[in-house]
């Protein structure tokens, strides 16, 4: 298991995984801290899961192009469950299609390990069934003349 540490998250892993020829994908874990919650309840924004899009798309563009990319938009996002403080999250993400410079992606957040309060201020499960907590597509560009693959 690989990790580094940045100023709001610790990244526990990150992968990359072969589906096919043309399909790749990319998964990155963090704890939501404290200083995530945005609402009463340690309740956190759905535009934090984006930015875990955000940055499994970049993953993704720069194994295949070379280079960060741009965020184009996004098609459809969906928020399913709520996100609180202390919760572990896997966002994923996959590369479903090409063109010259655009490519197209699904995304998918799963809630993994949610804090027990209940039991003590440190417990915390496994979850025997991950959550969907947010799915999104989007599509993202690499400009031609900086895709170096």
């Amino acid at each position: 298991m690989r990790f580094y540490e940045t100023r709001r998250f610790i990244f526990f892993e990150s992968e990359m995984k072969w589906k096919r020829s043309d399909m790749m994908e990319a998964m990155i874990r963090v704890r939501i801290g404290a200083g995530d919650a945005h609402y009463g309840g340690q309740l956190v924004d759905g535009a934090h899961m984006l930015k875990l899009f955000g940055d499994v798309a970049t993953e993704l563009l720069i194994r295949r192009d070379g280079d960060e990319g741009l965020f184009r938009a996004y098609d459809s996002v969906d928020f399913l469950a709520p996100v609180r403080a202390g919760d572990f999250i896997e966002a994923r993400g996959r590369i479903v299609e090409e063109g010259n410079s655009s490519r197209r992606m699904e995304f998918e957040a799963w809630k993994v390990i949610a804090p027990r309060p209940d039991i003590s201020e440190s417990a915390a499960d496994v979850l025997d069934e991950p959550v969907l907590v947010c799915k999104a597509t989007g599509t993202c560009i690499t400009p031609k003349a900086n895709q170096r693959k």
